[in-house]
Order: C-alpha cells, then sequence, then structure tokens
C-alpha cells in the first residue's frame, strides 16, 4: 500500500514537472520562425494532460481497490489494529486530494483544446503570411531587394542567419533584413516588442585616478614571453606611474571626467595572425611593440578607465558578443565598450567577425599603427583609383584613430611610450661614472652589423665597442672580434650599459625604434646616418607595402631625435664621407652633454595625452556638414570665413568676432593658416613656422574666400578628391577644394601646387596638444 501510494504521488510530481517544461516553452507569436515548433509542443502538451488525467482516474481506482480490501481484512488485531487505521485516514485524504486535481487537469485539458484550435487557426494565418511575403519597394531602402535576392541564394552559406531565425523563406528574410540588419523597412504585421522604448542609460560612473596596478597585472594575464615582458615593464616602472598620475591628478583639480569601457586587443600576439613576437622576446627580436602596448595599458588603467584585455580571437568573439558562424552577421547586443584599443591584425579580425556592427561601431576603435598611415592609403576607392592601396591600408577611418609611436605624421594622433626617468641622485652618478670612450652599438640582430666593418674600423680606433648581438652557441660572424658582445640583455642590464657609455651609434636600422630615446635619458649622444635621399616607400623596400609614403620625412634612422632633440644629444651625419663620421666622433668625445628626456616620453607625459584623447576626441560625432561635390546657388553661398589676415598680412588666423564652436578640439584660436611652397608638404611648412600642423583644421579652410583673404586669384575653383587639396595651380590661377572630408592631409606635396595649410601652436616638450588643449 505504502508503495503504491509513493508511485502515485512520484508519477504525480513527474507529470506536473512535464507539464511545465511544456508550458515554459516560447508564447505563440514571440517569433514567426518557431510557429512550427511551438504549435507541436502545445500538441505534445494536451496529449500530456489528457494521460495525467487518465492516470489519475486509474490511481483513484487502485486506491479505491486498496480501502474496499482493508475493510474486509480481519487479521490485523491489538495494537497493531491502529497501524493501519492511523495511515490510512491521511492516504483517504491523499484520494480525495487527487479527486480534485484530477477534475482541475480535465477542466485544464479542455481549454486548452480550445486554445490549441485557436492557436493552431493563427498558425495557418502567419504560415501564409511567411509564403506570401512580397519584398517591399520603398525608396528609403533602395538595396532591400538586392539583400533579399542574395538571401535567397546564399543564406545557408553562415550558420549564424539561422541562429537569428531565417529558415529559407521570404518573410525570414525580410524579418532578419528589417530587424537584425536595417536594409529593409519594418513588416507592419510583426509585433515588434523590441521597437519599445529601451529604458535610460544607467548614469556615468565617474573615473578616478588608480594607485594600485597589481589588479592591471591580473588583467594581463599570462601563458606568453611577451605578456611576461609586458608585466616586468609595468612592474619596474610603478613607481613611476604612480607618481605622474599623482601629479596629473593635482593638474586636473577634480575636473569630472566618465569612466570609459575599454577593450585592448593586441592582434599580433593571437595565434591566428602568428604570434611571431613572443617566441623572439628571448631571442632579441623587436620589443618596441611591446613596450607601447605595455605602457599604454598602464595610462588607460591609471586613469581610472574599466578595462578587458585580449590576446586571443576566442576571448575577442566573447568580449563582443559574436554570433555562432562565420561572421556576416551583426552582434547579438549593442557593443558593450566605448573604445577599443587594438592594431592591424586586431582589425581585420573585428572586421572578419563583426558584420555590418563593425561599420556601425568603427568609430570607436583606435589603431595602434607604429609607422603611420596617411589618408591617401586610407582612403578605399581613392587608394584604389591611385594606386595607394597596400595590404594595410584602406580602412576609410578617420585618420587620427590609428595612432603612431612617433609624431612624424600630425594626420595621425600620436600615442608614443615612455622611457624611464632618472632622479637627482642618479643623474648625478651617470654624470661621475661616463666612460668617455665607451660605445655601444644599436642593433640585437647579427645582420644589423653586416657590412659596417669600415665604420666600425674608424670607430674602433677612438672607443671601445660594446654589443648586444643575440647567439645561442656560436659569436656571430657579423660581429669584429674587437668588440665586446654581451649578448642579448635584460632591460635592467642594458640600461646599465648605457649609463657608462658615452656614444650610442646607429648603423641605420631599425627605424624609430625606443632605445635612442632610452639612451639619451641615461646620458648617451646619439649618432646615426643622414639618408641621402630620404628613405621611403618609393625608394626603399622597408617601406614598401607600409600605408605610408614618408616623402622627404624619412632623412634619418631616427627623424623625431633629429627634428625634436637634435644637438648636441643627436649627432646625424653622412656616414658615406668618413672624414665627417671621423670628426662627429672626436667631437662628441669632447661634449659633455646631461641625461635628456623630452616630456612628451615620461609617465605624466603620456598620462596627459591620452586623457587629452579620451576625453576630446570623438569620432563618432560629425562636427561639420558634408562637404558640396557641387557649386552652391546664389541662395545656398556659405557663410562668411571666420579667419581673418594676420597684423603682418603674412598668413590667416581665427578672426576675434567669429564665434567659436565649444565643441571644436583643438581649440580654433590656435589656428594659423599659411601657404606652402611648392615642394613642401604642410607638415614641413608649419615646422618651418614653429608650428604643427593640424588635420582637424582643414574643414575651416576649404572655402573659395580663404584664396581670396589670401590674395591668391583663382580663375576657376573646382571640388575635386585628392590629398593634396585645397591648393593651388599659380601657373595657371587655378584653385581646388576638398571633395572628400578624408583626405585632408598634412603629408604629400608636388611641384605644380601651392597648399593651404592649417596649422596650430603646440605645448613644450607635448607636441601632440595645444597650449591650451588640456
Amino acid at each position: 500500500r505504502i508503495f503504491v501510494l509513493g508511485i502515485g504521488f512520484f508519477t504525480l510530481c513527474f507529470l506536473m514537472t512535464s507539464l511545465g517544461g511544456q508550458f515554459s516553452a516560447k508564447r505563440l507569436g514571440d517569433s514567426p520562425f518557431t510557429i512550427r515548433t511551438e504549435v507541436m509542443g502545445a500538441l505534445e502538451s494536451r496529449g500530456v494532460l489528457r494521460r495525467m488525467s487518465d492516470m489519475l482516474e486509474m490511481l483513484m481506482k487502485r486506491m479505491d481497490l486498496l480501502a474496499r480490501l482493508e475493510n474486509t481484512t480481519d487479521f490485523h488485531k491489538g495494537d497493531e489494529a491502529r497501524f493501519p487505521l492511523d495511515r490510512f485516514q491521511p492516504a483517504a485524504g491523499l484520494m480525495e486530494r487527487i479527486q480534485a486535481i484530477a477534475q482541475n487537469v480535465s477542466d485544464i485539458a479542455i481549454k486548452v483544446d480550445q486554445i490549441l484550435r485557436n492557436s493552431l487557426l493563427n498558425g495557418k494565418v502567419a504560415e501564409g503570411r511567411r509564403d506570401q511575403c512580397e519584398v517591399p519597394r520603398d525608396p528609403k531602402y533602395p538595396d532591400c531587394a538586392g539583400k533579399v535576392e542574395w538571401m535567397r541564394a546564399r543564406w545557408t552559406s553562415d550558420p549564424c542567419y539561422a541562429f537569428f531565425g531565417v529558415d529559407g523563406t521570404e518573410c525570414s528574410f525580410l524579418i532578419y533584413l528589417s530587424e537584425v540588419e536595417w536594409f529593409c523597412p519594418p513588416l507592419p504585421w510583426r509585433n515588434r516588442t523590441a521597437a519599445s522604448p529601451s529604458p535610460p542609460p544607467l548614469p556615468r560612473v565617474q573615473a578616478a585616478f588608480q594607485s594600485d596596478l597589481a589588479h592591471l597585472l591580473e588583467l594581463i594575464g599570462t601563458g606568453k614571453e611577451s605578456l611576461s615582458f609586458m608585466k616586468k615593464r609595468i612592474r619596474h616602472l610603478a613607481q613611476q606611474w604612480l607618481r605622474a598620475a599623482r601629479r596629473l591628478e593635482q593638474k586636473l583639480k577634480g575636473r569630472q571626467r566618465d569612466q570609459k569601457h575599454v577593450l585592448i586587443h593586441i592582434g599580433f600576439l593571437t595565434e591566428e595572425s602568428g604570434d611571431v613576437f613572443s617566441p623572439r622576446v628571448l631571442k632579441g627580436g623587436p620589443l618596441g611593440e611591446m613596450v607601447q602596448w605595455a605602457d599604454i595599458l598602464a595610462a588607460l588603467f591609471l586613469l581610472g578607465h574599466s578595462l578587458r584585455v585580449t590576446v586571443s580571437l576566442k576571448e575577442l568573439q566573447s568580449h563582443l558578443g559574436v554570433p555562432p558562424g562565420r561572421g556576416n552577421c551583426p552582434l547579438t547586443n549593442p557593443l558593450p565598450f566605448d573604445l577599443i584599443y587594438t592594431d592591424y591584425h586586431g582589425l581585420q579580425q573585428m572586421k572578419q567577425h563583426m558584420g555590418l556592427s563593425f561599420k556601425k561601431y568603427r568609430c570607436r576603435v583606435r589603431v595602434i599603427d607604429t609607422f603611420g598611415t596617411e589618408p591617401a592609403y586610407n582612403h578605399e576607392e581613392y587608394a584604389t583609383l591611385r594606386g595607394y592601396r597596400t595590404n594595410w591600408g584602406y580602412w576609410n577611418l578617420q585618420p587620427t584613430q590609428f595612432m603612431t609611436m612617433f609624431p612624424h605624421t600630425p594626420d595621425n594622433s600620436f600615442m608614443g611610450f615612455v622611457s624611464e626617468e632618472l632622479n637627482k641622485t642618479e643623474r648625478q652618478f651617470i654624470k661621475s661614472n661616463k666612460a668617455s670612450s665607451m660605445a655601444v652599438v644599436y642593433g640585437k640582430e647579427a645582420s644589423i652589423w653586416k657590412g659596417k666593418e669600415k665604420f666600425l674600423a674608424i670607430l674602433n680606433k677612438y672607443m671601445e665597442i660594446h654589443g648586444t648581438v643575440y647567439y645561442e652557441t656560436q659569436r656571430p660572424p657579423e660581429v669584429p672580434a674587437f668588440v665586446k658582445n654581451h649578448g642579448l640583455l635584460p632591460q635592467h642590464e642594458f640600461q646599465q650599459l648605457l649609463r657608462k657609455a658615452k656614444l650610442f651609434i646607429g648603423f641605420g636600422f631599425p627605424y624609430e625604434g625606443p632605445a635612442p630615446l632610452e639612451a639619451i635619458a641615461n646620458g648617451c649622444v646619439f649618432l646615426q646616418a643622414r639618408f641621402n635621399p630620404p628613405h621611403s616607400s618609393l625608394n626603399h623596400e622597408f617601406f614598401r607595402g607600409k600605408p605610408t609614403s614618408r616623402e622627404a620625412s624619412v632623412s634619418s634612422q631616427h627623424p623625431y631625435a633629429e627634428d625634436f632633440i637634435g644637438k648636441p644629444h643627436v649627432w646625424t651625419v653622412d656616414y658615406n664621407n668618413s672624414e665627417e663620421f671621423e670628426a662627429a666622433i672626436k667631437t662628441i668625445m669632447k661634449t659633455q652633454v646631461d641625461p635628456y628626456l623630452p616630456y612628451e616620453y615620461t609617465c605624466e607625459g603620456m598620462l596627459e595625452r591620452i586623457h587629452a584623447y579620451i576625453q576630446h576626441q570623438d569620432f563618432c560625432t560629425t562636427l561639420s556638414p558634408p562637404l558640396p561635390p557641387k557649386a552652391k546657388s546664389l541662395a545656398m553661398q556659405s557663410p562668411p570665413s571666420p579667419l581673418a589676415l594676420s597684423p603682418n598680412a603674412t598668413h590667416l588666423v581665427w578672426s576675434p568676432s567669429a564665434s567659436r564652436d565649444p565643441r571644436a578640439w583643438p581649440p580654433v584660436d590656435s589656428l594659423q593658416v599659411w601657404v606652402s611652397e611648392t615642394q613642401h608638404t604642410c607638415t614641413e611648412t608649419c615646422r618651418r613656422h614653429g608650428l604643427v600642423c593640424e588635420p582637424t583644421f582643414f574643414r575651416f579652410l576649404n572655402k573659395k574666400e580663404v584664396f581670396l583673404q589670401l590674395s591668391i586669384a583663382c580663375d576657376s575653383t573646382e571640388y575635386e578628391m585628392n590629398h593634396l587639396y585645397p591648393a593651388v595651380a599659380e601657373n595657371v590661377h587655378e584653385c581646388y577644394l576638398q571633395k572628400e572630408p578624408l583626405l585632408f592631409s598634412c603629408a604629400g606635396y608636388n611641384t605644380k601646387y601651392r597648399r593651404l595649410c592649417p596649422c596650430r601652436d603646440y605645448r613644450q616638450g607635448q607636441v601632440a596638444l595645444c597650449r591650451d588643449c588640456l
């Protein structure tokens, strides 16, 4: 009896659980893609209800039979007779409950049957809609028909379409293209619960300067030599970073700063990109990129922003919300990050896996790009038509979204890195322990030394030469026997070597690395080769294929050191002239120099710069309307130029009477307009006037009135796509304005044109920021 009661009660619980599972499915009508499944599930639910009612009836009959048997049995006597009586009273109550449940289940079954009949009728109507959808002809959605045609042929090419409910019917195509993508208009018969207004965004959390780097080290993770290198660097510079953060906090005086959600995806360290750097960390491979990434991580964290760090494609997909498939569909949810810092490898991975969402969110991307990307290479159509297309360009980003290691390309933003600062005690120790006849060669790979015997022989007459060339078992034959080779040194030991040396000498490669700045910061003189003609993509294999021409700008191994530091810390000579080379060495040996580090390469300088970028750079909001491709009518003439002739009538400045857009950054007061010579880029033109070219100001120059203000006669004025415009061909009095804002460029020149160049002032030691930019 007890066994039968237990089995009956367990069966009841099981059936109720099964019934609950059936009713927990999606409600009918939530999605037309699940109508068949929902109807079948409901039919099964009706069957479960009927089976449950039948089993409850059977259970009641068996319990009634047990009751009769109990009444006819007389073998229970004495105290034993009380046991069945005590037990059977609750059993009778249970039977009453079961009878009531059975009646309720029977009623429910009848009601469910009525609901299912109506649902099946509605399902047939909906099924008819699914089979009868027509492609809408709406001029606001001109691509709709073409996209539906593509879906008919290719919807099975990526599982992500099925993930979003596409099943091969016309209606599923249109629902996907109107609700997941945005090529077709919404279907009027759809119950679009998603269209309900979203809740207001949560209030922004304010960023607060951090004082403990331990959490950052956890975020970076483990498993790669490159990550270990970055973490060691952050630990080594931790105290300098923390002191710099406190100084910047005091400088900002409690200014409100929104905390940004930031994704840092280091694409070149992913297995999918090959990760050629990690295995070479301990073998003399290039460390400049990892130095920069370590410093970017430290700066973003100390500024108080919320970070996520990824070095694998799987992690990237997870953080972005990529749907399953091959990357043709948009993200499943809105992008949870305000900013994404990545490199070209990461940019390619994001494009492959974000579908249309990449175009929507690319304004939030910042690309760490060592050598820079010029506008002519960035604009896909222009690069293709004019021969500027490379493997790394044509992204159609705003050029200032690319962030470089050195400020060699004003079209891009200068990100930089940091070098170790010395305190007073260390500076004094270096000055008193310098060896006036000791030189260290810049180059950890043996190939850099090949063919340099002539220079080394001259240098060896005056100085003891030290090298840090990597080797495993046998000394590299490219390194002469008179050179004292230390092998690959840890960073700390390399710093100690620089603190003893008088000279740090480069042999022309690698270009623009961090080591020369570290040497100058440790009291060395940097000697480098002058390139004549300057190296560029037009004449040197290294730059060929990179999205930058660097015309006339790579005049030495390290142009930044040559242009922004110079003598006595930096000497640039013609290595093909043995007399000039030898004379330079003699002079350097007699020259006393103190350790020197430009402010922009200190921890505080980098924090200041990244803070300004995050606060002011907004590539998702357009400040100016699109430029007109055709001449306007007289009734639609543009407003008067906000520029005025300077007091000495040599250039234009912002007119004191003109209004100022408070959102404009840099502030327009810093603008000066100069006209270039025919063989000068705008970068060089501004530098000759002690200024920096500022591409964001081109929009103020791109007007016919500006030519008139500069007394330039224009017989004709044309809008065209050309990265040299606005400009004037003076010999024929033809003026040209820029048709495509993405092509505004400080780089490039042509002997036919004199260019209009937007220049600005800059903070001492911080070329990336104007005087009032902070």
